[in-house]
């Protein structure tokens, strides 16, 4: 391999020759893995246009609120009528809800007529309250009117349509069943008002059937896997001010607070990361406990508005925070033990980071970058949650083939009609979800292209810091964090394009398989024989540790590249040559070092996580509009996004010592041994067998 001080600086190399470069790293580098910046480009291209055909397409209020017999969304302005109140969608026909929650009944719910209301109807203490049609042909109201007389126009019509209505073929309805709002559709209580059923069978009207079937229709169709996967989406674009605050800026500010910790209190942040760390992730543990009701009385609840408090729905989200809080109690368990058992360890970590503690010193520039590639990563997402939210949001709404006997009375046609009264749903074709698919992958490559962006930028700007000693002020560039800066953007923009996607890759097709994995054992189609599940779970193990050994040769590949200019490949073998000649050097003291800026990222993302289960806890998520359904997909999201920001911020101590190890094990293989440039305080962490030996005890 060939000597980096020629490469690096103007000192003198190990065969004694002296390179007098223009500067600290040498700018005679060229452009390296170009292909891979363009393909990173067309990915770019790709994404608009995927995201425009979501812009285009989607209503994101499909996410959260069900369609009425016409194929209008509920709430929606623009539909006819005009629905941007009426946001509730409600079954006119008690005897098709029912019929539909029958064993290999033909009825589908999504075929019983339904419309939308501003509020789930009850029935009358003392008579019997209808609920009729949009108003339309021969019935002279307008929506507001129709609104304020409850939706009820019975006693204006005809004896005809009288008679038609009391067939339950409309265009008025009876109450019969009280009916509570479940996440936007209005959800029978199958507990029948014996007034209003007296009533109504008084005036002549069909039999109704009373029975518990018509409380699980409905619920079933309000729990599937999909209108749960719905509301989840929903409820991340309800919680963007949640997103903002907790996953942007919180983070932001206390990163740059760890950071300034790091450079005036050294010594002590292992210990503060280590005990605030244990006190983070109980504390994030104990609200998955209080929203599923296992702690106190503040349970989710489905229901939306006032209701009787001794009726319960149960639904999915409930459970999946109970298997959330089983999993975050196991976390915390294997977490607290881990911390534990590195306190005697802490001392290393403690010599490392005062390292990274003397680079951010003397380049301070290190601690204002990261705010740059946050901004582009922040504007990214914001416009990649809002395309997410039109992309889930985007299939066609089709009305439905059915067989059944729809037939209903049509105002506007003036007759009972049993053509095209099918009701409409949702179709979402394979290419939707190739699009789907393809704008999750889009965003994982995205932040690791920006992180690795940054990273590179930071090893260039300690790597001038370290081939000058750390004292030669005059040698190091004028602001040499933008002089990293450019040499990435002129250079090695593909570089870093290719190892991004090399960990995307691997990542997405480990995701894929684990997802076949679930849907193989949901179906009992796994391996019968014990060699076949041994052979299964040992690929899902090799994939993992694949993924990680890629992860973590691409860090140090970034450092090589911002070193040496060098292609990808090139500098991954580089930096995987020096890491194993020196694995027995450095090998602790860079693995606890990072254990700490693990934990140090995990604080920052618990504390956005901790502070995203507070500001749902108040009103304005727990009620109307923006009542979430569950906190699972906000919290997890900050989570998310905290950990992102900390990556960002936390790569300036990481990077700082990962370059500085790196650059001070070529330099004791250019000069025998002896590090030649390696500023004292590393040669005392490092070099010093003895100091090393206390520090392993």
């Amino acid at each position: 391999m060939r000597p980096l001080g020629p490469v690096i600086g103007r000192y003198p190399s190990s065969d004694g020759n002296t390179q007098m470069g223009v500067g600290i790293i040498k700018h005679n580098r060229k452009c390296r893995d170009v292909v891979f910046l363009v393909i990173f480009i067309a990915f770019w291209v790709a994404m608009i246009v995927n995201s425009s055909f979501g812009f285009n397409q989607g209503n994101p209020l499909r996410l959260v609120y069900g369609l009425d017999y016409k194929g209008n969304v509920c709430g929606d302005r623009h539909a006819d009528p005009d629905l941007h109140e009426l946001e509730l969608r409600y079954w006119l026909n008690p005897n098709q809800v029912y019929q539909s929650g029958l064993k290999n009944s033909q009825v589908k719910l999504e075929n019983v007529r339904s419309i939308c209301l501003l509020d789930c109807p009850i029935p009358s203490e003392d008579s019997l309250n209808w609920v009729c049609d949009y108003p339309d042909g021969d019935v002279k109201l307008s929506t507001d009117d129709w609104i304020d007389r409850n939706y009820d126009y019975f006693a204006d019509l005809t004896p005809e349509l009288r008679n038609s209505s009391l067939q339950l073929q409309g265009p008025c309805y009876p109450v019969i069943f009280p009916s509570v709002n479940v996440y936007w559709s209005c959800q029978f209580v199958a507990r029948a008002s014996n007034v209003s059923l007296r009533h109504w069978q008084q005036m002549g009207g069909v039999n109704i059937m009373e029975d518990i079937v018509i409380d699980k229709s409905i619920h079933r169709a309000i729990n599937s896997r999909s209108a749960v996967l719905k509301r989840y989406v929903a409820d991340v674009g309800k919680a963007w001010p949640v997103l903002l605050v907790c996953g942007g800026i919180l983070p932001l500010f206390l990163s740059v607070i760890w950071l300034l910790m790091i450079r005036h209190f050294v010594v002590g942040m292992p210990w503060v990361t280590i005990v605030l760390f244990n006190i983070l992730i109980v504390s994030v543990t104990m609200f998955y406990y209080l929203k599923a009701g296992w702690i106190g009385n503040d349970a989710i609840s489905p229901i939306i508005g006032e209701h009787d408090p001794y009726y319960r729905v149960s639904v999915r989200e409930l459970s999946h925070l109970h298997a959330a809080a089983v999993l975050m109690t196991a976390i915390m368990i294997i977490a607290v033990l881990s911390s534990i058992a590195i306190v005697r360890r802490i001392l290393m970590a403690t010599s490392v980071l005062k390292v990274a503690a003397k680079v951010i010193g003397e380049v301070q520039a290190l601690i204002i970058f990261p705010v740059i590639p946050y901004a582009i990563l922040a504007i990214f997402y914001m416009f990649w949650f809002s395309a997410a939210l039109n992309l889930f949001s985007s299939g066609r709404v089709i009305q439905n083939n059915c067989s059944t006997n729809c037939c209903a009375y049509d105002l506007k046609s003036k007759k009972v009609s049993c053509d095209n009264c099918c009701g409409y749903s949702i179709h979402y074709t394979p290419h939707l979800t190739a699009a789907i698919l393809f704008h999750l992958f889009g965003c994982y490559w995205a932040t690791q292209f920006f992180v690795a962006c940054s990273s590179t930028v930071i090893a260039g700007s300690v790597a001038s810091y370290y081939w000058t000693r750390g004292e030669a002020q005059q040698d190091i560039p004028f602001l040499p964090v933008f002089a990293s800066m450019k040499r990435l953007i002129r250079y090695s923009l593909g570089s870093v394009a290719l190892g991004s996607l090399i960990v995307s890759f691997v990542e997405s097709v480990r995701f894929i398989l684990e997802a076949l994995r679930r849907k193989l054992k949901v179906a009992n189609s796994m391996p019968e024989s014990w060699v076949g599940r041994v052979l299964f779970r040992s690929s899902q193990f090799c994939l993992r540790c694949i993924g990680w050994t890629i992860k973590s040769v691409n860090h140090n590949a970034y450092i090589m590249i911002a070193i040496t200019g060098k292609g990808f490949f090139k500098a991954s073998e580089i930096a995987t040559e020096l890491i194993i000649s020196n694995i027995l050097r450095i090998g602790k003291v860079n693995v606890i070092g990072d254990v700490i800026l693990f934990l140090g990222k995990l604080c920052v993302s618990l504390t956005s996580a901790l502070f995203a289960f507070l500001m749902l806890d108040t009103h304005k998520y727990k009620s109307a509009h923006n009542k979430i359904s569950s906190p699972i997909f906000p919290v997890l999201v900050c989570w998310s996004l905290g950990y992102v920001v900390a990556t960002l911020f936390f790569a300036v101590v990481e990077m700082s010592i990962d370059t500085i190890i790196l650059s001070f094990c070529q330099d004791s293989e250019e000069h025998q041994g002896t590090a030649q440039y390696a500023p004292p305080l590393l040669i005392e962490t490092l070099s010093d067998q003895n100091e090393m030996q206390r520090l392993t005890q």
